[in-house]
């Protein structure tokens, strides 16, 4: 436990948060800094063909152990931080022994992780819990995966009578900001499927994640002094507004669960001239998807035919652009890649929740650039924000996951799966 507690902690205390608005991949300098790190231990830990491309995308092998044909499969996590919160000066807290009642992050600020109200809390008394200062994020997401498979591939190198195939570990730049896998070299990888140690809750296993879209939508108005506006003066900020108030009622984040999409507003800066409104885009199904798509250009059109009068042009410019899609489409010719992950976990005691990701990971794009790529728990709850944690004894196991998939895969008969 302690090597696991010592591991993570070591990549939580770099600051990797990615920038969206940056053109650089990596998107920040200062992700190089845990990538170095990673090269330099993985090569340590006895793992061959460590390579970092000018990227900062990070591949290892662990040699085959086993004389018959093995499939060769992967792992892969991604080591920036969300630009959500901040992940700069993380200062991770031990809590031993967890007794269920609410945990002090920050005393000075009277920071609380409460069980009242985060209740998975409670499925972790008596262990070990990691948590912030209540001034920055953690970083479990996705440092958390990065520890276990280190650890694992470590456990796997000093226990050769464990039988295995060839496998490969990837980790990857920009994940956050919807980039990880996109100039990922799936070729150079040479897996035939791989898993991302991506999930929250212990137990979780997924391989459907929402299709995406990011839309951007320009806002012009025409600044005239207010005394002497009428009839003529056009508040740009205004127009957005009544543009959020055109989209599906009961449709946000906070009012969806399960297979339900959404509307995602995160981004509004205006003037009375400009305003930019940000929203993404979710659903699983792939029609509803598209009809959500439809829904902002029907909006904006809508808006325009009231306005051009007025205005003589489009005064509301709608771009949407897609970003991944749903991995289930790839993955379900190869099911058998899920079955083998939940074969490990009942093995091992864990019951597997089976669920579509209302996200997604490096593992979607990755599906679709051909490495099937299936979702499994890395164990952190709360990602994103001061309240994260990650229980020891989830690492734990999902390490134990990950060995057994690399046993399975060595005494699994393809052929029969196929």
């Amino acid at each position: 436990m302690q090597n696991i507690i010592d591991r993570f902690i070591s990549y939580v205390i770099i600051d990797t948060e990615s920038d969206p608005n940056s053109t650089t991949t990596p998107s920040t300098e200062k992700q190089w800094n845990l990538a170095n790190k990673l090269v330099e231990e993985l090569k340590s830990i006895g793992l061959e063909d460590v390579t970092i491309d000018k990227n900062a995308y990070i591949m290892a092998t662990l040699p085959s152990n086993v004389s018959h044909d093995v499939p060769t499969i992967g792992f892969v996590s991604h080591f920036d931080t969300t630009p959500d919160f901040t992940g700069a000066n993380v200062n991770p807290q031990i809590v031993k022994n967890y007794d269920g009642n609410d945990i002090v992050l920050n005393k000075k600020q009277n920071i609380i992780l409460s069980p009242k109200y985060f209740k998975d809390l409670l499925l972790y008394k008596g262990q070990t819990l990691i948590t912030t200062d209540g001034l920055t994020l953690l970083g479990a997401d996705d440092k958390a995966g990065i520890t276990e498979i280190v650890t694992a591939m470590e456990y796997l190198v000093n226990n050769p009578d464990i039988k295995h195939g060839k496998i490969r570990v990837g980790f990857t730049p920009d994940e956050e900001i919807g980039r990880g896998a996109h100039k990922f070299d799936v070729k150079k990888f040479g897996a035939q499927w791989a898993y991302t140690m991506d999930g929250s809750q212990i137990g979780e296993l997924e391989y459907e994640n929402f299709n995406a879209a990011g839309a951007k939508i320009t806002f012009k108005g025409k600044s005239v002094h207010p005394g002497y506006a009428k009839g003529k003066m056009i508040n740009s900020m205004l127009i957005a507004n009544n543009f959020i108030n055109q989209l599906p009622k009961g449709e946000t984040p906070q009012e969806t669960k399960g297979y339900e999409g959404f509307f995602h507003v995160h981004h509004l800066n205006g003037s009375i001239e400009e305003t930019v409104l940000e929203l993404i885009i979710r659903d699983h199904s792939a029609s509803k998807f598209k009809k959500r798509k439809d829904t902002i250009h029907k909006i904006a059109k809508k808006i325009n035919k009231q306005y051009v009068k007025q205005f003589g042009e489009d005064i509301c410019i709608a771009e949407v652009k897609d970003q991944y899609f749903n991995m289930k489409e790839k993955v379900m010719p190869v099911k058998y890649i899920v079955d083998i992950a939940e074969k490990a976990m009942r093995e091992l005691g864990i019951k597997p929740l089976i669920k579509p990701i209302r996200g997604g990971t490096d593992g979607s794009q990755l599906s679709y650039m051909g490495l099937p790529c299936p979702n499994i728990f890395a164990g952190g709850h709360n990602f994103h924000g001061k309240y994260e944690y990650v229980p020891v004894e989830s690492m734990q196991k999902a390490i134990e996951v990950i060995v057994k998939i690399a046993q399975l895969t060595a005494t699994t008969d393809f052929n029969k799966q196929k």
